[in-house]
């Protein structure tokens, strides 16, 4: 981030070492690329590359999408981080992606955000993979894992943004004592923000929560069925098979009573959504 509205989260994300921590690897966009005789500007790279991309031609897209990236177009970042953290139509590969999302998180410039900068959802989402990966690492030390970055990178994405996977990030990590002294309640709070914007998981483990009382949170039967129904209705059942257990065991488990409420509950909250 840059700028004197930057300063508080340039101080945040320098806490320790290289900023990417990569043993001296420098990221894709260390140093700017001279202008090709294709390319007059990043933006018209971008939009050459990305127009490629879209047409299935990947190999064509590539030198554009690079060069917009290498000379700051953040866009072009978040595609080309995309790409390798997906390994679409190039090699996956999670060091590059973490280098190109991380260009994004070190250049971001609060006053961009204040100024009503478009591409703000691309951003957050930068912010939240900077934040996995720093929670994980990769793999043979190439990123070594660092649960306080991450925990720091999610409170910002989760509080400025408003990011619903920023926020059911933040809220795991309160559950399970990572970085921060374990607190059932900042999680339900975090998880409770990324519910209402439809978030499934933060809904599921809401619901859990609510319907069993988990950590002394007063329980809410009928609510927490309510949450994990809703959760029920948009997972996948072979990828979110955690989300359909959850939801059968507290629907065996409730009374009459808390189903017939919970699906009151649902029933509002659906319509009101519509």
């Amino acid at each position: 981030m840059k700028t004197a509205g930057g300063a508080a989260f340039l101080a945040l994300m320098a806490f320790g070492a290289p900023a990417l921590a990569l043993d001296g690897t420098q990221s894709p966009a260390s140093a700017p690329v001279k202008p090709g005789a294709l390319f007059a500007t990043p933006q018209q790279a971008f939009r050459q590359g990305f127009e490629a991309y879209r047409s299935g031609d990947v190999q064509t897209s590539l030198p554009a999408l690079k060069y917009a990236a290498e000379n700051g177009h953040p866009l072009a970042q978040w595609k080309l981080g995309k790409m390798y953290a997906d390994g679409d139509g190039v090699p996956h590969d999670d060091l590059k992606a973490f280098q190109y999302f991380s260009r994004i998180v070190e250049d971001f410039d609060d006053d961009d955000a204040a100024a009503g900068r478009r591409d703000l959802s691309v951003v957050a989402n930068a912010f939240v993979a900077v934040g996995v990966y720093s929670l994980n690492g990769i793999a043979a030390g190439r990123v070594k894992p660092d649960p306080q970055r991450a925990l720091q990178v999610f409170h910002y994405a989760a509080t400025n943004f408003g990011d619903a996977n920023a926020q059911y990030n933040l809220a795991r990590m309160y559950l399970d004592g990572a970085a921060v002294a374990r607190n059932v309640g900042q999680a339900v709070r975090w998880l409770n923000l990324a519910a209402e914007k439809q978030h499934h998981q933060a809904q599921a483990l809401l619901g859990h929560i609510l319907f069993s009382g988990e950590g002394g949170v007063a329980r809410q039967r009928a609510r927490g069925l309510m949450w994990l129904s809703l959760a029920r209705q948009s997972a996948d059942p072979a990828k979110d098979r955690w989300i359909v257990e959850a939801y059968e065991t507290a629907q065996k488990s409730a009374s009459d009573l808390d189903r017939d409420a919970s699906r009151l509950y649902v029933e509002r909250r659906l319509k009101k959504r519509d």
